[in-house]
C-alpha cells in the first residue's frame, strides 16, 4: 500500500536538515521502500528546503509510521509536523507496489 509521508521542517533547522542529510538518504535507500521523495522548497529566487516529501510501498500505516518514525531527519527532531496519508497512483502511474 502507498503512503505519502509530508514533513515541515522547523523554523531555522536548514543546518539540522544538512548535517542529517547523508543518514536519511542512507536509510531511505536502504529501506527499499521509498518509491519518490524530495525535499518541499521555499519560493523565490533561491529556494530552500523547508519539508520533506515521500511516497512509500508498505505493508499498512503501522509500517509507513515506523518508517517516518526511525528516519534520521525525525530522530533528529527536523520536523514540526508530519502527516501520512494513504495514496494511490492514477493518471501516469508509473509506480508500481512493491507489496
Amino acid at each position: 500500500m502507498h503512503f505519502i509521508i509530508l514533513a515541515e521542517d522547523k523554523p531555522n533547522s536548514l543546518d539540522l536538515r544538512l548535517a542529517s542529510r547523508p543518514d536519511h538518504l542512507d536509510y531511505a535507500n536502504k529501506r527499499g521502500c521509498v518509491m519518490l521523495a524530495g525535499p518541499l522548497l521555499t519560493e523565490g529566487s533561491e529556494p530552500k528546503p523547508r519539508g520533506s516529501m515521500l511516497i512509500i510501498d508498505v505493508k499498512d500505516k503501522e509500517a509507513a509510521k515506523d518508517f517516518a518514525a526511525n528516519d534520521p531527519y525525525a530522530k533528529a527532531g527536523l520536523f514540526v509536523k508530519v502527516d501520512i496519508l494513504p495514496w494511490m497512483p492514477a493518471i501516469n502511474a508509473w509506480i508500481t507496489p512493491k507489496t
